[in-house]
């Protein structure tokens, strides 16, 4: 195996790392200038700040979003797992394939989490932001449920790939998949490494307002990940995340549903506090339901004893 990552100091491997993802985004941002007012007409300000009604500039932004998912998350994970072993799909931990008990639950964590996650944001709302920041998060917000607008079957479809599939995938490769991994090694202090993964997901995110409930949702998958070693678990997790308001705003758009996705709907402290709970047993069910893979480097004690994995496991 020499020639590869895996053998590099883990400052370097870091370092490598974060270098992708710079130079791959400084890729997407080169081609978004040369490339789409030639190939659209329009600049990428203008198709953010345009008539939003025109589904031209709809399709346009639903583009250059795949695009930047695509290249600045998913394409810099995937390299670097190839380039740090022979094995990438292993060291990503997308093989071997979950269990059914397992998606089941990991899917019922995350549902659990996302009352929680509600219930922080009506706490985060009330943070005293400027002005420009909740007038920004309000246009983005205004982009994406004009983004969601779908008349027919087939715009749902499309969604449900374009945002919750595409996106599940590429930044569960990217946080979880690579840097909380790399996190775990560099720190050796697994919980640690999850909150500051969780951190640095929901900031990339942008959206103030949001940050602790993304950042409570990014705990959640990043402690899937670790209590199971199965990233396809935090990975489906994460598309029944994106995938519920997907699906939510489509039924509310044809009448199907009376309340409004889009909208904050207030969640009591005792319900958080109970789903939190729940949470917590079904992340526990699952630990029990499956062998995590080691993510820190053994620590020799001593030249004939072998350090006791526990404690050093990620998954611990």
């Amino acid at each position: 195996m020499t020639g590869y990552l895996k053998q590099s100091p883990t400052a370097l491997q870091f370092v490598t790392f974060i270098g992708f993802f710079i130079g791959f985004f400084l890729i997407y941002i080169t081609g978004l200038q040369l490339l789409l007012e030639p190939l659209t007409g329009h600049t990428i300000m203008e198709i953010q700040n345009g008539d939003l009604t025109d589904p031209n500039l709809i399709g346009y932004l639903k583009i250059t979003q795949f695009f930047y998912t695509v290249i600045v998350y998913l394409v810099p994970a995937a390299v670097f797992a190839y380039l740090w072993q022979p094995y990438p799909a292993r060291y990503l931990g997308l093989k071997p394939a979950p269990k059914a008990i397992q998606i089941v639950l990991a899917l019922m964590g995350i549902y659990g989490a996302l009352w929680v996650a509600g219930f922080v944001s009506d706490w985060n709302q009330t943070w005293n932001v400027p002005q420009d920041a909740r007038d920004m998060q309000a246009q983005a917000e205004k982009m994406v449920n004009l983004m969601l607008r779908m008349p027919g079957i087939k715009d749902l479809i499309i969604n449900l790939i374009l945002v919750a599939i595409v996106p599940s995938i590429a930044e569960e490769l990217f946080f979880r998949g690579v840097f909380q991994r790399l996190l775990i090694k560099s720190t050796r202090r697994v919980w640690l490494s999850v909150v500051l993964s969780s951190i640095f997901f929901s900031a990339v995110h942008g959206e103030i307002l949001d940050f602790m409930a993304i950042a409570v949702l990014g705990f959640v998958l990043g402690a899937i990940y670790v209590l199971s070693g199965n990233l396809w678990l935090s990975i489906l997790a994460h598309i029944l995340n994106n995938g519920t308001k997907v699906v939510l705003m489509y039924l509310f758009q044809h009448g199907m549903i009376q309340t409004d996705p889009s909208k904050d709907t207030p969640v009591a402290w005792y319900t958080a506090l109970l789903c939190g709970i729940v949470t917590i047993g079904l992340l526990w069910a699952l630990r029990q339901k499956s062998t995590p893979m080691v993510m820190t480097d053994p620590v020799k004690q001593s030249v004939d004893k072998d350090v006791d994995r526990i404690g050093m496991d990620e998954n611990q």
